[in-house]
Order: C-alpha cells, then sequence, then structure tokens
C-alpha cells in the first residue's frame, strides 16, 4: 500500500474510533459537545497514528491499540483548547474554525480540556488489554503530561514571553511540551503490542520520537515565518511580532532547514534493525518534515 493510502486509512480509523466518544444525552451535554467539537475537528491525528503504527510495527494489532491511540489524541486536544484560553494564548483560531472558548465559554472550555484529560486515562485503563499493559500505558501518558512533560514545558514557554531564551532553553521547553507527547505515542504503541517500557523497542521508539518531536517543532517554527493563516488555520507570523525567542530567530530558516533533515534522517536510523519493518515511519518521519502546514 502506497504511503498516503496507508496514512489515509489510518486516519480515518482513527477518526471512526473518536465520534464513538462522548455521544451520550446527559443533562451535562453542553459539555460532551465542547468536548467533541474540538476533538472531532479535524488534524493530520499523528501521535494516534504513531501508536498504531508502533503497535503494528512491533508484532502487535493495531486494533488492539486503538483506546490507548485515542487516549493520546484526547490528552492532545485538551492541550489545545487549554492553550488557546485567553488566560494562554488568547487565540480565536484553531484548525481554522473559532476556538472551543469563543463557541462555548470560558468555563466550560476549561471544563472540557479537564474532562478530556480524565477520558484519555479511562479510555487507557477500560482498554481490553493485560492489565499489566494498561498500567504501564497509563504510567507513559501521565509523565508526558505533567510537571516533567506538557504541563512542565508549558509554564516554560509563559515564563519566556517576556524575556530572550537561549537556544538550550527553547530546545528544552519543546522538549517537554511538544515532544513528551509525541514519545508516550510511540512508546505507547510498543507496549499495546506487548513489549515492555525498557526493551530495545521501546528504546528505539523514544528515540525516533524526540528525533521528529524537534524537527516537527522547528518546522512549526519555520511555517510560522513562511506559512499563510489560510494554511495553517490559525495566526502566523505573531513569534516575529511578539519577539519570541524560537528556532527560527536563533538560526535562521536555512539552518533550521538543516536541523530538520538530519534529526529526520537520525529518526529513521534509530528504529533501523530494530522492527522488522520500518518503511511506513519512515515515510511519515519525512512527511512530517516536509509539511506546508
Amino acid at each position: 500500500m502506497e504511503f498516503r493510502e496507508e496514512l489515509t486509512q489510518r486516519q480515518s480509523q482513527i477518526e471512526a474510533a473518536l465520534n464513538e466518544y462522548f455521544t451520550e444525552n446527559l443533562p451535562q451535554k453542553k459539555l460532551l459537545d465542547s468536548m467533541r467539537y474540538s476533538l472531532l475537528a479535524g488534524g493530520k491525528r499523528i501521535r494516534p497514528v504513531l501508536t498504531l503504527s508502533f503497535c503494528q510495527a512491533a508484532g502487535g494489532v493495531p486494533a488492539q491499540a486503538m483506546p490507548v491511540a485515542c487516549a493520546v489524541e484526547m490528552l492532545h486536544t485538551y492541550s489545545l483548547i487549554h492553550d488557546d484560553l485567553p488566560c494562554m494564548d488568547n487565540d480565536d483560531l484553531r484548525r481554522g474554525r473559532p476556538t472551543n472558548h469563543k463557541v462555548y465559554g470560558e468555563c466550560t472550555a476549561t471544563l472540557a480540556g479537564d474532562a478530556l484529560q480524565c477520558a484519555a486515562f479511562q479510555s487507557i485503563l477500560s482498554a481490553e488489554l493485560p492489565a499489566e499493559i494498561r498500567s504501564a500505558a497509563a504510567l507513559e501518558l501521565a509523565n508526558a503530561a505533567g510537571q516533567d512533560g506538557m504541563c512542565g514545558g508549558q509554564q516554560l514557554d509563559m515564563e519566556g514571553e517576556d524575556r530572550s531564551l537561549s537556544l538550550e532553553e527553547i530546545s528544552h521547553m519543546n522538549a517537554l511540551k511538544t515532544g513528551c507527547l509525541l514519545r508516550a505515542a510511540c512508546v505507547m504503541g510498543v507496549l499495546a503490542a506487548g513489549k515492555t517500557a525498557e526493551s530495545t523497542q521501546a528504546r528505539a521508539a523514544a528515540q525516533y520520537a524526540a528525533d521528529i518531536g524537534l524537527a516537527f517543532q522547528i518546522r512549526d517554527d519555520m511555517l510560522n515565518v513562511t506559512s499563510t493563516e489560510e494554511d495553517m488555520g490559525k495566526p502566523v507570523g505573531n513569534d516575529a511580532e511578539s519577539c519570541k525567542s524560537t528556532f527560527v530567530s536563533h538560526l535562521g530558516l536555512e539552518e533550521c532547514q538543516r536541523v530538520v533533515e538530519e534529526k529526520t534522517a537520525h529518526a529513521k536510523s534509530a528504529i533501523q534493525d530494530v522492527f522488522p519493518d520500518t518503511a511506513f515511519l519512515n515515510e511519515l518521519a519525512d512527511y512530517l518534515a516536509g509539511r506546508k502546514n
């Protein structure tokens, strides 16, 4: 199967699975609607795709990993809702649509993010997987989400808004804010296939994630300079306007492109000879390195 066809197929499977969540007709339906509004707002579904792909690469059945893949997307969606709030980035658009708080109000949007974070762990812990796999996956996601992961990175991002950051500080911040959840997505796929977090395959998946995570963030900074609001579905150029320290402000576009290519090559090298078939994961790394939005 061609890469684009396989990617589209996996994205469609994930979309169908996500659409099954939060459909109950409850008195708090506005909260459920708010959760679904952001969860089903589109996007490339890269994190759950990584979970399913690493599960398959490690010899597992991707369908069994679907609740774990959905959990990653729920956690990612919660972070986007909270990122957009007035107390954070105060954004009006996300993926070309009004942000959650613009549609449902700030209080409901905050609760939707909170509830999606809880639902992510519910999805993992109620999956039809052995108990030891469920607990290991939940721990992996918790580590990625909290003070040593995404939340810690967001705190560093906010604290860095009023001063110039070094390249090392930017790299560390983004490793926490973006890289940790990508790592969890990859490693949890290996866990869902029955391997341990200490296995060679889990370590290779973690290295792949670290490399594509850095390449992903650098590419994101580049697109903030070179892309358009129409292509990105959100405001662009705001990094330069606010004099925010980014990879582009430190390295320039040409050097950023070189580092993206270097990290992408290293990601592919990390999984070579560790998994029987890395073709899809290799092409996915290249696809992310060259993305336009």
